[in-house]
Protein backbone atom coordinates (compact mmCIF):
# COMPACT_ATOMS: atom_id res chain seq x y z
CA UNK A 1 0.00 0.00 0.00
CA UNK A 2 2.95 2.26 -0.11
CA UNK A 3 2.28 5.55 -2.09
CA UNK A 4 -1.64 5.35 -1.36
CA UNK A 5 -3.72 7.99 0.77
CA UNK A 6 -7.14 8.93 1.36
CA UNK A 7 -7.91 12.43 1.67
CA UNK A 8 -11.17 13.30 3.37
CA UNK A 9 -13.02 16.48 2.28
CA UNK A 10 -16.29 18.17 3.21
CA UNK A 11 -16.42 19.93 0.01
CA UNK A 12 -20.06 18.57 -2.09
CA UNK A 13 -18.64 16.74 -5.38
CA UNK A 14 -20.91 18.76 -7.12
CA UNK A 15 -18.51 22.06 -6.14
CA UNK A 16 -15.56 20.14 -6.78
CA UNK A 17 -14.75 16.93 -8.32
CA UNK A 18 -12.05 14.85 -6.57
CA UNK A 19 -9.21 14.95 -9.60
CA UNK A 20 -9.70 18.81 -7.99
CA UNK A 21 -9.76 18.24 -4.67
CA UNK A 22 -6.28 15.65 -5.11
CA UNK A 23 -4.68 18.00 -6.98
CA UNK A 24 -4.85 20.77 -4.21
CA UNK A 25 -4.04 18.68 -1.88
CA UNK A 26 -0.84 17.92 -3.80
CA UNK A 27 0.27 21.55 -4.11
CA UNK A 28 0.42 21.67 -0.47
CA UNK A 29 3.44 20.12 -0.85
CA UNK A 30 4.77 23.27 -2.71
CA UNK A 31 4.27 25.72 -0.47
CA UNK A 32 5.59 23.40 2.34
CA UNK A 33 8.61 23.99 -0.51
CA UNK A 34 7.95 27.17 -0.33
CA UNK A 35 8.13 27.59 3.24
CA UNK A 36 11.20 25.58 4.24
CA UNK A 37 12.63 27.07 1.00
CA UNK A 38 12.27 30.65 2.94
CA UNK A 39 13.29 29.72 6.50
CA UNK A 40 16.16 27.82 5.42
CA UNK A 41 18.14 27.32 2.13
CA UNK A 42 18.54 30.23 0.25
CA UNK A 43 16.63 33.10 1.85
CA UNK A 44 17.20 32.62 5.32
CA UNK A 45 14.32 34.34 6.30
CA UNK A 46 14.98 33.54 10.23
CA UNK A 47 15.92 35.67 12.44
CA UNK A 48 13.74 38.60 11.58
CA UNK A 49 15.35 41.43 13.80
CA UNK A 50 12.15 43.98 12.64
CA UNK A 51 10.48 45.65 15.87
CA UNK A 52 7.44 47.49 13.94
CA UNK A 53 4.89 46.08 11.92
CA UNK A 54 5.63 48.11 8.91
CA UNK A 55 9.43 46.81 9.12
CA UNK A 56 7.99 43.18 9.48
CA UNK A 57 5.81 43.47 6.02
CA UNK A 58 8.46 44.75 4.62
CA UNK A 59 10.79 42.22 5.23
CA UNK A 60 8.24 39.26 4.40
CA UNK A 61 7.71 41.18 1.16
CA UNK A 62 11.27 40.95 -0.05
CA UNK A 63 11.39 37.72 0.81
CA UNK A 64 8.31 36.34 -0.76
CA UNK A 65 9.69 38.55 -3.93
CA UNK A 66 13.14 36.85 -3.86
CA UNK A 67 11.08 33.34 -3.33
CA UNK A 68 9.45 34.44 -6.89
CA UNK A 69 12.88 34.47 -8.35
CA UNK A 70 14.22 31.64 -6.51
CA UNK A 71 11.40 29.73 -7.95
CA UNK A 72 11.48 31.09 -11.68
CA UNK A 73 15.36 30.13 -11.44
CA UNK A 74 14.14 26.59 -10.55
CA UNK A 75 12.30 26.38 -13.39
CA UNK A 76 14.24 27.96 -16.07
CA UNK A 77 16.95 25.59 -14.80
CA UNK A 78 14.94 22.40 -14.51
CA UNK A 79 16.67 21.19 -17.45
CA UNK A 80 20.29 21.29 -15.51
CA UNK A 81 21.41 18.28 -13.03
CA UNK A 82 21.89 20.89 -10.67
CA UNK A 83 20.30 22.76 -7.92
CA UNK A 84 19.51 27.02 -7.84
CA UNK A 85 21.99 26.82 -5.34
CA UNK A 86 24.94 25.25 -7.65
CA UNK A 87 23.80 27.50 -10.06
CA UNK A 88 23.94 30.65 -8.57
CA UNK A 89 27.34 29.26 -7.15
CA UNK A 90 28.51 28.58 -10.46
CA UNK A 91 27.30 32.21 -12.15
CA UNK A 92 29.45 33.90 -8.98
CA UNK A 93 32.74 32.75 -11.06
CA UNK A 94 31.39 35.68 -13.34
CA UNK A 95 34.11 38.71 -13.12
CA UNK A 96 34.99 41.76 -15.00
CA UNK A 97 38.64 43.45 -15.66
CA UNK A 98 39.37 47.02 -15.34
CA UNK A 99 40.75 48.60 -18.12
CA UNK A 100 42.89 51.57 -17.82
CA UNK A 101 44.07 53.92 -19.93
CA UNK A 102 47.23 56.09 -18.83
CA UNK A 103 46.26 55.26 -15.51
CA UNK A 104 43.06 56.32 -15.63
CA UNK A 105 39.88 53.84 -15.36
CA UNK A 106 37.73 53.98 -18.83
CA UNK A 107 35.51 50.91 -18.36
CA UNK A 108 35.01 46.98 -16.68
CA UNK A 109 35.61 44.50 -19.51
CA UNK A 110 33.25 41.03 -19.37
CA UNK A 111 35.23 38.49 -20.07
CA UNK A 112 33.49 35.63 -21.64
CA UNK A 113 31.91 33.33 -19.15
CA UNK A 114 32.15 29.54 -18.71
CA UNK A 115 30.44 27.63 -21.00
CA UNK A 116 27.76 26.41 -17.80
CA UNK A 117 27.86 30.06 -16.91
CA UNK A 118 26.80 30.54 -20.48
CA UNK A 119 23.66 27.96 -20.67
CA UNK A 120 22.70 29.25 -17.51
CA UNK A 121 22.24 33.11 -18.70
CA UNK A 122 21.01 31.69 -21.27
CA UNK A 123 18.32 29.69 -19.96
CA UNK A 124 17.25 33.01 -17.85
CA UNK A 125 17.45 34.77 -21.41
CA UNK A 126 20.36 37.16 -20.02
CA UNK A 127 22.80 38.79 -22.49
CA UNK A 128 25.84 40.30 -21.14
CA UNK A 129 26.79 43.33 -21.97
CA UNK A 130 31.02 43.55 -23.42
CA UNK A 131 31.79 46.15 -20.98
CA UNK A 132 29.89 47.93 -17.86
CA UNK A 133 30.60 52.01 -17.47
CA UNK A 134 32.77 52.37 -14.54
CA UNK A 135 32.79 55.09 -11.81
CA UNK A 136 34.80 55.84 -8.77
CA UNK A 137 31.53 55.24 -6.10
CA UNK A 138 31.47 54.05 -3.17
CA UNK A 139 29.02 51.47 -1.73
CA UNK A 140 27.48 51.20 1.41
CA UNK A 141 26.09 47.71 2.23
CA UNK A 142 25.00 48.26 6.02
CA UNK A 143 23.27 51.29 7.35
CA UNK A 144 25.52 53.03 10.47
CA UNK A 145 24.15 52.77 13.55
CA UNK A 146 23.25 57.19 14.87
CA UNK A 147 25.49 57.91 17.61
CA UNK A 148 22.69 57.85 20.65
CA UNK A 149 22.29 54.10 19.65
CA UNK A 150 26.04 52.89 19.96
CA UNK A 151 26.56 50.91 23.02
CA UNK A 152 29.73 52.24 24.95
Amino acid sequence: MDGCYVIQTDVPQRVAHKQIIHDRYKDLSEVEIAFRTCKTSHLEMRPVYVQTDESTRGHLLVVMLAYLVVRELNRRWSAFDMTVQEGLSQLSTLCAMEIKVNGSTTCLKLPKPHEQSMKLLDALGVKLPPALPHKEVNVVTRKQLDQKRKKP
